[in-house]
């Protein structure tokens, strides 16, 4: 890495945390016990004030997908802010077009109209509303463990308690088990528990709706809920019920698209199933605001029926990052580094798992990773306050990772895809060093 940051001269970090304190509101949290202060990033690598160097191996909570600051996105967007920095969509401009024709290049057959949203939780919202309007039915149902964003429609499909608010009371939404085999509902073992709980979402509807539903939203590997990777068959299975009771089947690929299972461009498409509308943003612009809904010509056409209006999605910075973003990965072969960095990474995990007890399953695919921890493997009782260590640890050791799942107790490993061997290596070789100075007892106050 031959990129050397620029000399830090804003505001003190003090200063900083005195702003922040003041004048915004306490619901945007920070992690960490003493916060980071992040004020410049390239590639796989961020920079503190001071000058200090991180391995970025949570990408922005799995927003920068090609890189910090990549150089051709970034020269590609300081030349459209040269020239126009916003026209909605009631005017022409030719990247949306191109954006979209893109996207499209990209999808299953049949899947080629986008609707641009400023994020996920609005993508969601728009494919929510498309599902209801073209089947005439209201119910959805989501899986349990997902997180599908912070608007009001939203937040009732995510099916964590900690995201919800008791004034947020959503009708209509539905919950069946997701395939959480580590931790199944009924203390069964796959695959000899015939998939059961794929099958449950045929009760949840027979029984909690009035027997057809709008639609079924579902992440193919879930993000914020630990890198909940199912059996290869749980979604055909769901999939198959869901289309025998009218619903729409629709794939949130928010954290798993665009080559980061390595494997397939779409996380779906690691599970042999075709989504009617797939919903994407973070990694679609490598940072910016953005995301998409893609569906069918006929889907789309319901949108419609009402006037619509998203004053940003569409702008031309946006689409023309997410243009360029698409373009890279394709250029860069970030898919295959995925596939190649992230099959040593989970190699390098799975022997750490044989040598620490604290960790109870390794799970994901190519750049998205988990690594849930247990205080004992036979009760699997969650690691999460260790979890919480081990964060603080590794950000001594200059590494950044997330951590999610129902009990905090599962690191998010989810890099730009741009990380290297030598990265990989770093990062295992530190959660090493970490998981033993904590397993000693060694860590104190972290």
């Amino acid at each position: 890495m031959d990129h050397v940051p620029q000399p830090y001269d804003g505001p003190s970090r003090d200063e900083v945390i005195a702003l922040r304190h003041q004048f915004v509101s306490p619901g945007v949290i920070t992690y960490y016990k003493d916060p980071l202060m992040v004020v410049e990033g390239y590639m796989q690598y961020v920079w503190d004030e001071t000058g200090t160097r991180y391995l970025d191996a949570f990408a922005g909570i799995v927003t920068v997908s090609v890189g910090h600051c990549h150089p051709t996105v970034a020269q590609r967007v300081r030349e459209q802010v040269g020239k126009l920095q916003h026209t909605t969509t009631i005017y022409l401009h030719p990247t949306i077009g191109l954006f979209a024709k893109k996207l499209a290049e990209k999808m299953p057959e049949g899947l080629t109209r986008s609707y641009f949203t400023n994020s996920g939780s609005e993508a969601n919202e728009i494919a929510i509303l498309s599902a209801r309007e073209f089947t005439g039915n209201q119910d959805v149902v989501s899986l349990r463990n997902a997180y599908h964003g912070g608007t009001a429609a939203t937040m009732g499909i995510t099916a964590h308690g900690n995201w919800k608010f008791k004034s947020n009371s959503q009708p209509n939404i539905q919950h069946t088990h997701p395939g959480y085999c580590y931790r199944c509902p009924y203390d069964l073992t796959y695959p000899s528990c015939e998939l059961k709980c794929a099958h449950d979402i045929k009760n949840v509807i027979q029984y909690q709706t009035p027997g057809e539903i709008a639609c079924f939203i579902g992440e193919p590997i879930q993000g914020v809920g630990g890198a909940v990777t199912p059996p290869s068959e749980f979604f055909q299975v769901v999939y198959d019920i869901v289309r025998q009771h009218g619903g729409l089947c629709i794939a949130d690929e928010v954290q798993g698209g665009f080559g980061r299972t390595g494997t397939h461009y779409w996380a779906h498409q690691n599970w042999n199933v075709k989504p009617d509308i797939i919903t994407m943003a973070k990694g679609i612009g490598n940072g910016v605001p953005l995301g998409a809904m893609t569906t069918t010509e006929p889907i789309s056409a319901v949108m419609k029926n009402r006037v619509h209006f998203n004053t940003f999605g569409g702008n031309p910075i946006s689409m023309t990052q997410g243009l360029a973003t698409l373009e890279v990965i394709d250029e860069d072969g970030l898919q295959q580094n995925s596939l190649k960095v992230g099959a040593y990474l989970k190699e390098g995990l799975l022997e750490l798992q044989d040598k620490h007890p604290l960790i109870g399953e390794v799970r994901g695919m190519g750049l998205l990773l988990g690594v849930e921890l247990v205080r004992d493997r036979v009760s699997r009782q969650p690691a999460n306050t260790e979890a919480a260590t081990v964060m603080e640890l590794m950000k001594r050791r200059q590494v950044l990772l997330g951590k999610g799942g129902l009990f905090g107790n599962t690191l998010r490993i989810k890099p730009p895809m741009c990380i290297n061997l030598d990265d990989a290596s770093y990062l295992i070789a530190m959660l090493d060093e970490t998981l033993t100075e904590i397993e000693k007892g060694q860590h104190g106050h972290a």
